[in-house]
């Protein structure tokens, strides 16, 4: 199937269709780089924090933030159907205390967000910025409800690869689809922070390891000799 004939969806209508068999794990070697990146950035414990999972999905760095400590874990997600897969990221085995940490979802946009300003120590925004055609408007919205001096961490897939044609794409019932994403440039990240009040704090491009490759997978040089997904650490002034 050429690029022409697969479909491209809004993230919203993808989402809905990916959700039912969409893991609550990073499942594919993009998806491995990047969780190793972002992961690298969050502090290994989060006793006392109040951390935001924005733009959710299945809730797999809710689970993260609740395996490092985290004292309040909120998850917010545009589309309903993922956030059902993030129930269990919720509930775990022993209802919304598991861990000691209290958890919640809500259904929300990241240019409107449902909670108080300043109310999160730690945001994490994994793999959905790029769903949004503009940065600043989210992050603004990213900054306003994470403290001053606290820690917005996002990822996305590295701008390079927009240039090399790789896409973002999924299979559903046999039939691949193409999801909307803008690649947003280092060039573009840095005016967006400095307009809304954010440090860039370490910048990680990240490789994939070879290592994660299935054998029977295939993958052109370019995607073992670029990076393929880019991790920021931003530090809201105060």
């Amino acid at each position: 199937m050429t690029d022409e004939e697969m479909p491209l969806l809004e993230p919203q209508a993808a989402y809905r269709l990916w959700a039912a068999s969409y893991p609550a794990h990073a499942h594919n070697p993009l998806m491995l780089t990047e969780e190793r990146a972002l992961l690298t950035l969050l502090p290994g414990e989060l006793c006392g924090s109040n951390v935001l999972d924005a733009g959710c999905g299945s809730g797999r760095y809710m689970l993260h933030a609740r395996g490092r400590g985290a004292t309040a874990v909120v998850g917010i997600d545009l589309t309903f159907e993922m956030l059902r897969r993030a129930l269990p990221a919720l509930c775990g085995n022993g209802g919304p205390q598991t861990g000691g940490s209290r958890a919640g979802l809500a259904q929300a946009s990241l240019e409107a967000i449902p909670i108080r300003d300043g109310w999160a120590d730690i945001t994490l925004c994994g793999l959905t910025l790029g769903h949004l055609p503009q940065l600043m408007p989210p992050l603004a919205e990213l900054r306003r409800v994470t403290r001053p001096g606290g820690l917005l961490l996002c990822s996305d897939f590295h701008p390079i690869g927009a240039t090399l044609g790789w896409r973002r794409d999924f299979k559903v019932d046999g039939k691949r689809y193409v999801v909307r994403h803008t690649a947003h440039t280092l060039d573009v990240w840095r005016a967006a922070c400095r307009s809304v009040g954010l440090c860039i704090e370490r910048v990680i491009e990240a490789h994939i390891d070879p290592t994660d490759i299935p054998p029977d997978a295939h993958f052109t040089p370019s995607a073992l000799e670029a990076p393929v997904t880019l991790a920021l650490a931003l530090r809201c002034k105060k």
